[in-house]
């Protein structure tokens, strides 16, 4: 198992990012804040996953040991596959993603293109039970600053899919009402 690279990132290509790891050029379908990470970085360490299926193997990159560990735990969920969980992890921060579990904030895995109604319901239905640690159950402020962000853009005609990703690009320290402010401001 390929559990970490550090390397010099070469090429970020549709496919992924190309790490040169002694010589070596290793394509990494990567999360945007690791792509991000090592678009200035002479050399950059990643956490990875190597997924191994009868026809391929495919490394997925990660910024920190957290993302990685919630891509793990939603590969686990019957109908997440690599593609869907590298999708989910990419969309927010893990604790965010982990307390909307523990929420049962199905909406948010909706947001998220390739996930329907039914697989959100079953995110939420399966990892409930594995991340109910009293350290994910109290909603911070910046995660019911999301949902009431959110839902306010919904209100406002958005969909979820919409609103989920203006509020992506905006600073999560700020309070919902800025938020949705920008996110106005953006899509003017």
């Amino acid at each position: 198992m390929i559990a970490r690279l550090r390397g010099k990132p070469v090429a970020n290509t549709p496919e992924g990012l190309v790490l040169d790891v002694g010589g070596v050029g290793y394509l990494v379908a990567a999360t945007p804040t690791a792509v991000r990470r090592a678009a200035d970085a002479d050399e950059i360490t990643v956490d990875t996953y190597l997924h191994v299926r009868e026809d391929t193997l495919q490394l997925y990159g990660f910024a920190d040991r957290e993302e990685r560990e919630l891509f793990v735990q939603l590969l686990s969920v019957s109908g997440v596959g690599p593609k869907v969980a590298l999708a989910i992890v990419s969309g927010s921060p893990a604790a965010d993603l982990r307390r909307a579990i523990v929420r049962e904030d199905a909406a948010r895995f909706q947001a998220i293109p390739g996930v329907g109604k039914k697989t959100a319901d079953r995110i939420v239905l399966e990892l409930k039970e594995k991340l109910g640690d009293p350290a994910f159950a109290p909603a911070s402020e910046s995660g019911d600053a999301h949902v009431v962000a959110r839902d306010a853009l919904v209100e406002l005609g958005w969909s979820l899919l919409d609103a989920e990703r203006a509020l992506a690009d905006v600073d999560a320290d700020l309070p919902p009402e800025e938020r949705v402010r920008l996110a106005l401001k953006r899509a003017a």
